[in-house]
């Protein structure tokens, strides 16, 4: 699973004036033969270097429903696509078909870029993963259809439990702690930079799954208005469980991130680690910074939440739209239905990859590498389609919030008001 693009996805802000320029153009037209003859799509380097039969499956049955439309896809990194897409958007020449992260579409979407999208035209839509389906929509409509998803599980090393004398994996939180304390207690004495857990501190997507699994939220909409409710008790309650475990198991430095997880995992240092499915295979992969020694020596569980659930796991994913000034709109709304169908969905299973609905979850392997992620999902949420989410994502605040946590600079309650305060200043605004 390529799922390197889900660890860099973050949301870039685009300049209000690029995207206000899609505003008002063309919805897409009516899709016939009648425009340029040519389909242009842009997808992500995920299909191309994991799934490139179904693109060009999926462009197969699209020449049967459409003959004489071209379809041009073009592969795009998650680290440019957006500054490309947003210099598009600017001009007359844009792409017909957009992959777009679920935490990347929101500033799109207020600012007119997409064009709607009627659910009903595709596959399952009543059943779309609500962490892919709220962030396209918007005052009761729909701007983008969810494509796949991915979601963080606990990674443990078999061989390492196995010299604890621990027969399986945790099922529950009680259970983790104990396995947590066992190997600690076995290989900790040992080597004091032993992590039982890695836990960086400014690893947000891990917090904020404590957060979550608490009740606890980001930041909510009343009245019209977002606000952030990191300081509220039960947040607060998440941050103090997070931090707990950070401080009982995690050794390295806490004012990291997690950006080098598997080179980390691959020093052997590491019994449990908390993160996206393919990071297993990456931390026993020299190219991610891995040691081939350790391949085979990984297994996944649901993450168990101190709630008594499966901890809530950010859902990283993709969506796929139509720009407003497409001249194609119904032939791009056809490729994606194509694309996104019940047969396209399936190809991706099996290309160890999380479906876009909850009916196909359970089509997941239970005992393969993403059973645990598939169980785990029906948790899952997304970050607050908010205007202003992606300046908060820029200006750090989070991680700087959880540093100031790990570190001791503050106590919980005085980084998470702080953090409230610098989310409210910008969370609201285009």
């Amino acid at each position: 699973m390529a799922r390197r693009g889900l660890r860099g996805m973050v949301a870039i802000a685009s300049a209000a004036a690029v995207l206000a320029g899609a505003a008002g153009c063309e919805s897409g037209g009516s899709g016939s033969a009648k425009g340029s003859q040519r389909l242009t799509v842009w997808l992500t380097v995920d299909a191309q270097e994991s799934w490139p039969d179904l693109v060009e499956s999926t462009n197969a049955r699209f020449a049967q429903q459409h003959p004489g439309v071209s379809v041009a896809v073009e592969y795009q990194q998650w680290t440019t696509k957006n500054l490309k897409l947003d210099a598009a958007l600017a001009g007359r020449d844009v792409p017909d078909v957009v992959e777009m992260g679920n935490s990347e579409v929101v500033n799109y979407i207020v600012n007119d870029a997409f064009t709607a999208v009627e659910p009903s035209a595709f596959d399952q839509s009543a059943q779309w993963l609500g962490a892919l389906r709220e962030p396209c929509e918007s005052n009761g409509r729909t701007y983008c259809v969810p494509y796949y998803v991915g979601a963080r599980v606990g990674i443990y090393r078999t061989d390492l439990f196995q010299q604890a004398g621990l027969t399986k994996a945790p099922e529950s939180y009680p259970e983790l702690i104990a396995d947590l304390d066992a190997l600690k207690a076995k290989f900790g004495a040992q080597d004091h930079a032993f992590s039982a857990l890695y836990l960086p501190g400014r690893y947000w997507y891990a917090a904020m799954a404590f957060v979550k699994d608490a009740g606890g939220e980001i930041a909510v909409r009343a009245d019209g208005h977002w606000r952030s409710a990191l300081s509220s008790p039960e947040s607060v309650a998440g941050l103090k469980a997070w931090k707990g475990l950070l401080d009982a198991y995690y050794v390295g430095d806490r004012s990291k991130d997690n950006g080098d997880e598997p080179a980390v995992v691959g020093q052997g240092k590491v019994a449990v680690f908390y993160g996206n499915t393919w990071e297993a295979e990456a931390a026993a992969d020299p190219q991610s910074g891995g040691d081939p020694a350790l391949r085979g020596r990984f297994a996944t569980f649901p993450f168990p939440g101190p709630s008594g659930g499966p901890l809530p796991p950010f859902l990283g994913g993709s969506e796929l739209a139509v720009p407003a000034k497409s001249k194609n709109g119904q032939l791009a709304r056809d490729w994606i239905r194509l694309f996104t169908d019940r047969t396209s969905q399936q190809r991706l299973i099996k290309a160890n990859t999380l479906p876009n609905n909850t009916a196909q979850l359970a089509e997941v392997d239970p005992a393969g590498v993403n059973g645990s992620a598939a169980r785990a999902a029906t948790r899952g949420w997304v970050t607050p389609p908010a205007p202003g989410w992606a300046a908060v994502e820029k200006a750090n605040i989070l991680q700087e919030m959880l540093e100031d946590i790990a570190t001791g600079k503050h106590t919980v309650e005085e980084a998470a008001k702080t953090a409230d305060g610098r989310i409210d200043a910008v969370i609201d605004k285009n």
